[in-house]
């Protein structure tokens, strides 16, 4: 019966509609199956008795690559691909076909992918975790040493509020499309907002936006289901006939269809969604999470520093001297100087499991020197390694001694037993950003 009911609701396909369908079939197929070793190698790696937001988020954010990395010739290659695809289905299979019933598919294969992509990073953003507040020592970095991808993450990251509200639009958008009736509305959503994020990406010399084109090619190939019929109502204000192919399931399918559709939910709405508010009120992914010394936070002023026994006077031009030193809430030093640094990029989304490649506070900046650190409490020693991967002899051992709750003095070797010898004195310095998370939208600041 299901059968009879399809066959009828068929239009009539022009040889040039087939063919121009032919090759969409197949190069969105292509865009959207995991075909390459990438995607099984993560799948196989995951433990998914203790599966993590991160395994999830890697797992939507595939795209096909013959490259090795996201690029707009992985396109090209597939479009290729799609084309011989499309000269072949044309000689080699002559049986009838309900163009119909295989275009409808197709749009379920893009909305569910498409919508994979979008949740995920909307709860990134949700709970604002995707660009996390600055930390004391990117608030002690000079504008001008900030590259432009990172004034961006950090211009979002002070406003976690609307941060919340935009990854609130994507997740929105994402769920309508797991409806067919609602899908053509969450594109009007997905185009400007996603295509926004490709252009700020470019604008601000970021990497995302090969992949975010990625996600707009799949709202704009569901959007044109309905484009010319919205064209014709809104703009020509003429009639327009609605879609008539109604999908028929048999009962037996039912129960499957469901199960597949709660299943995706479940996967990528409720589990991945717990796990990144599990994430985010742990602190999220990009800073590390070893906890630094306990009660020396803050940011100190060197008021004396040796370097070999030399005592060597303030200045914001000598490449040795140390102007001023950072210590995190978690075990990361800062140290303020004019010595040259060769940057470290992030300018991917990247959630990393490691301490070691949680990068995020380096990357994209300059003018200070990012190590972390091991502290010996039993000795007061404080092993530093300079978290820059330019430099991986970039060591010191020092001996750590709190003078008092304002006073620190840090004193022995670099690792090319060069002497070190600086005493910081702590600034209770206020910032605007926190006075005013703290405030409260509605209530005077009080610096």
């Amino acid at each position: 019966m299901s059968n009879i009911l399809e066959l009828n609701s068929q239009t009539n396909w022009s040889n040039k509609e087939k063919t121009i369908f032919r090759f969409f079939a197949i190069y969105f197929f292509l865009q959207v199956l995991p075909l390459d070793i990438r995607f099984f190698r993560h799948l196989f790696s995951i433990n998914w008795l203790h599966v993590q937001y991160r395994d999830i988020f890697y797992l939507s954010r595939y795209s096909p690559s013959f490259t090795g990395h996201d690029s707009f010739l992985n396109w090209i290659i597939i479009a290729l691909l799609a084309t011989a695809g499309t000269l072949l289905w044309g000689k080699a299979y002559a049986k009838p076909i309900n163009y119909d019933k295989l275009y409808y598919w197709l749009r379920v294969l893009v909305r569910y992918r498409l919508a994979a992509g979008v949740i995920t990073y909307g709860f990134l953003k949700f709970f604002p975790i995707q660009a996390p507040f600055p930390s004391i020592s990117n608030l002690n970095t000079n504008y001008g040493d900030f590259t432009a991808w990172k004034l961006f993450s950090l211009g979002l990251g002070v406003v976690p509020d609307y941060q919340s509200f935009l990854g609130l639009v994507e997740v929105i958008s994402g769920l309508l499309l797991l409806n067919r009736k609602t899908a053509t509305i969450a594109t009007f959503i997905i185009l400007p907002f996603t295509g926004n994020i490709a252009i700020s990406n470019i604008a601000y010399e970021g990497g995302e936006y090969v992949y975010a084109f990625y996600l707009v090619r799949l709202a704009l190939y569901l959007f044109a289901f309905d484009a010319v019929r919205l064209f014709n109502l809104l703009s020509l204000q003429k009639p327009v006939q609605p879609n008539h192919y109604q999908p028929v399931f048999d009962k037996k399918w039912k129960p499957y269809r469901l199960s597949l559709k709660s299943v995706f939910i479940l996967f990528f709405v409720v589990l991945y969604g717990a796990k990144t508010y599990a994430g985010y009120k742990k602190g999220g992914y990009h800073f590390p999470e070893k906890k630094g010394i306990e009660q020396t936070s803050g940011l100190y002023n060197v008021s004396e520093f040796r370097w070999n026994g030399q005592l060597l006077p303030y200045s914001r031009t000598d490449s040795t001297r140390w102007q001023s030193v950072v210590f995190e809430k978690w075990n990361t030093l800062s140290i303020q100087s004019n010595k040259a640094v060769v940057l470290e990029n992030l300018v991917t989304e990247e959630i990393y499991a490691d301490d070691k490649d949680r990068i995020y506070e380096l990357a994209g900046t300059q003018g200070r020197h990012y190590y972390s650190y091991d502290f010996d409490s039993t000795q007061s020693i404080v092993r530093l390694k300079n978290r820059n991967r330019h430099y991986p002899g970039d060591q010191l051992v020092l001996s750590f001694q709190k003078k008092n709750d304002s006073t620190i003095v840090l004193t022995g070797l670099s690792a090319g037993k060069d002497s070190v010898y600086a005493v910081l004195h702590k600034i209770n310095k206020k910032y605007l950003t926190i006075e005013a998370k703290k405030a409260g939208r509605r209530n005077a600041l009080k610096l």
